[in-house]
């Protein structure tokens, strides 16, 4: 509210529950800013800041209490004890909105709101100032001025607080420990969905409610599609497979990206591949400090695998030529970055003024460099050891004074570690089964 114009409110809605199917909705996730704000995660609310009001300056609109409906879906805070247990003003019934909301426009010059993102209240919001319109004749005075809040409210996002760091490395800490049994299950036979369980099981065992994002679990070159989530083919011996997945606990997102040899050892091709994404992986990583640009991480991960692919013979040309042409960007087709915190792909500007934002401590982003050869016709010409090749590593990192602190260093990502884990998890499961059919 210290951000805000003198005369103004800002006004935001908490998320809609979505129909999945006949009488059937989807898991109801809060809107991120409303949960930002208010740390409330029931449907049918707003939120409205109104600095300066006599009466209280936070006025939350919740879902009244009602026993029957509450016998169907649980327990609701109710407005009567909302100001307790949120530490608002004031509350109100969601139902009483339309009766006080407008009064609440007409009587501020500004408004701070994200329109667009919530169609249903912006019809009834636009409908509210067109009826003060009506009575300007009569002295209503209405709003003079719509302002995006995403301005003010999404740079305060970008900064983890203490409390929202500890979220953070507790959702990295869950989505290493499912990373760490995925990679103890690997093994030819198994369907990517088997993964996909595995890592689903080990995020709500240690209290994650769900996946950030769908989880990407890719065998083969399945690897090569960027945001594969089918996870129904078998996996195969000789092939790799690539899992994306994070949890997320209490609205933080983990996002990590481990690339596995399915029957445990990398093939020589594999390892080209993968040894340069590592190394682009760790080169990024080491540009995560203060006062560095949010480009150069992105940067100095493309120089090291355009370096790698020339030397494999994968690319043609002079490192820099490559560069400046984006020669390279059908086997590197992404960038290795982007924010991370209550969105999985975390709010806040890049660029500030058309110049990349300087890092600041607090801030958290993802590294994430991949290189991928799929079977298409642009890769003809590559030595077919390589293709179906797809490797993604990526590691989520907070931005310190004293460096980059890597949140998901959890999981081996050196290729001999990686072999390591899997064939050594291999030989105690071997030596349980004997033990557990000598017993019978």
């Amino acid at each position: 509210m210290g951000m805000m114009s003198p005369g103004s409110i800002a006004i935001i809605p908490g998320a809609e529950e979505k129909r999945r199917n006949r009488d059937v909705q989807y898991l109801f996730r809060q809107d991120s800013d409303f949960f930002y704000l208010t740390g409330f995660s029931e449907p049918h609310a707003l939120l409205v800041l109104a600095p300066g009001r006599a009466q209280g300056q936070e006025i939350l609109f919740c879902a009244d209490r009602n026993p029957r409906l509450e016998l169907y879906d649980g327990e609701r805070m109710g407005p009567e004890r909302a100001c307790q247990m949120l530490g608002v003003d004031d509350a109100f019934p969601f139902a009483d909105m339309e009766d006080i909301l407008p009064g609440l426009l007409e009587a501020s010059e500004r408004h701070y709101i994200n329109l667009g993102e919530h169609p249903r209240f912006d019809h009834s919001l636009l409908g509210w100032v067109a009826n003060i319109r009506q009575r300007e004749s009569g002295g209503a005075q209405p709003p003079g001025e719509f302002i995006e809040l995403k301005h003010l409210l999404h740079e305060l996002r970008l900064y983890k607080s203490k409390k929202e760091i500890s979220l953070m490395k507790k959702a990295a800490e869950i989505t290493v420990g499912g990373h760490l049994r995925a990679m103890r299950k690997v093994a030819p036979g198994l369907n990517e969905g088997q993964l996909e369980a595995e890592l689903t099981y080990a995020f709500m065992r240690e209290g994650a409610r769900s996946p950030a994002y769908p989880s990407i679990v890719g065998g083969g070159e399945n690897a090569c599609v960027l945001h594969y989530v089918a996870n129904d083919q078998p996996l195969i011996d000789g092939e790799l497979v690539l899992i994306d997945a994070g949890c997320e606990f209490q609205h933080y997102a983990a996002d990590l990206t481990r690339t596995l040899p399915i029957n445990g050892q990398f093939s020589q091709a594999q390892r080209d591949i993968y040894d340069v994404v590592l190394a682009a992986n760790e080169a990024a990583i080491a540009r995560c400090q203060v006062g560095k640009r949010f480009n150069e991480p992105h940067e100095q991960a493309v120089l090291i695998m355009v370096q790698g692919l020339i030397e494999l013979g994968l690319i043609e040309g002079e490192v820099e030529s490559v560069i400046t042409q984006g020669s390279y960007r059908h086997l590197i087709p992404h960038n290795t970055s982007h924010w991370l915190g209550i969105d999985v792909h975390d709010v806040g500007d890049y660029r500030i003024a058309g110049a990349w934002r300087e890092f600041e401590a607090g801030m958290v982003l993802t590294i994430e460099p991949g290189i991928y050869i799929p079977r298409v016709a642009d890769n003809d010409h590559i030595d077919s050891k390589y293709l179906g090749i797809g490797v993604r590593i990526e590691d989520d990192v907070l931005i310190t004074d004293a460096g980059p602190e890597v949140l998901t260093d959890g999981v081996p990502k050196q290729a001999t570690d990686i072999e390591a884990y899997i064939n050594e998890a291999r030989a105690n499961q071997a030596r349980a089964n004997e033990t557990r059919s000598g017993t019978t």
